[in-house]
């Protein structure tokens, strides 16, 4: 029976509705610029029309990190002094490569760094608690897809086009394909609670196990590629078909009505590849021994 580790992708439902939603939000309710240039000279310009406060790589990054520290340290044996300057470093590379590219002033990523901390202090007591109703509460699934859709629709409206509504539905799109993938593995008995005592001590890095992880990389995002690629096809050639505008009018695909559906659609399945069909590919391809997993 295939069993997959909760442990993994718990930073990821952590990142759900409290992270993704505030940020992405704030920008296009706050309104304000990116940094002018000149004097400021932008090395990034795909998103020149999105406005800046707060930075969402410096919000992103604390969170995964910080939250992949904290989680660990009850799982792993590691030094948490150690696993804390990994995580500052980390974050920091981040934060530091928004100023460098011109994208967010130093306040912009100070308030993306602040946001997150407050969120996880805040959260944290109750992490078990959200694992545990993600999981096993059976209106997990209804609220999982349906909440981020319509957030995605209600995404706040402009007087011109911008990336974050899409980037948004993108988000929530796959945080709705993993939380269901996740409750649907917990259903058919596919979930486990490992084993302790905890923390355990990690194995040494060898060879083999290295080549097992790039082989799992490359058979996982491989499935993710293939599945983006087909389900965008499939998507977009419907509902320009429902409404009458070409599949190569750019500007037809970021009608709402076109762009929040077959991007939620896409990157749902990409979700729940991940989280239900992945996995059980490694295992039949015998890329993971699960008797070893931690």
């Amino acid at each position: 029976m295939v069993r997959i580790s909760r442990f993994f992708f718990f930073f990821f439902r952590f990142l759900y509705f409290p992270l993704y939603i505030s940020f992405l939000l704030m920008k296009d309710m706050l309104k304000l610029q990116r940094p002018p240039s000149p004097p400021v000279v932008k090395l990034e310009t795909r998103v020149d029309a999105e406005y800046g406060m707060p930075s969402t790589h410096a919000m992103a990054a604390t969170a995964i990190s910080f939250t992949l520290l904290l989680s660990a340290q009850e799982r792993v044996k590691f030094p948490f002094e150690l696993g804390l300057i990994v995580a500052v470093v980390l974050s920091a590379l981040v934060c530091l490569s928004r100023l460098y590219t011109g994208m967010h002033s130093a306040l912009d990523v100070i308030c993306g760094v602040v946001i997150s901390a407050v969120i996880m202090a805040v959260s944290y007591p109750y992490w078990g608690t959200i694992d545990y109703l993600q999981l096993h509460n059976p209106l997990s699934p209804i609220v999982g897809v349906v909440l981020p859709l319509f957030l995605s629709y209600k995404y706040p409206e402009l007087d011109h086009y911008s990336t974050t509504r899409g980037d948004t539905t993108i988000i929530l799109a796959c945080c709705s394909g993993c939380s269901v993938g996740y409750w649907v593995n917990e259903r058919l008995g596919l979930t486990f609670d490992l084993a302790g005592p905890f923390p355990v001590t990690l194995p040494p890095l060898t060879l083999a196990a290295l080549g097992l992880g790039v082989a799992r990389f490359l058979v996982g995002l491989g499935m993710l590629v293939l599945t983006r690629q087909t389900v965008r096809w499939a998507s977009l050639r419907v509902l320009c078909q429902i409404y009458g505008a070409s599949v190569s009018d750019v500007e037809a695909r970021r009608r709402k009505a076109i762009e929040v559906p077959y991007k939620f659609s896409t990157y749902v399945a990409i979700g729940l590849v991940n989280s239900i069909m992945v996995n059980r590919v490694f295992v039949m391809m015998g890329l993971w021994d699960l008797g070893n997993s931690v």
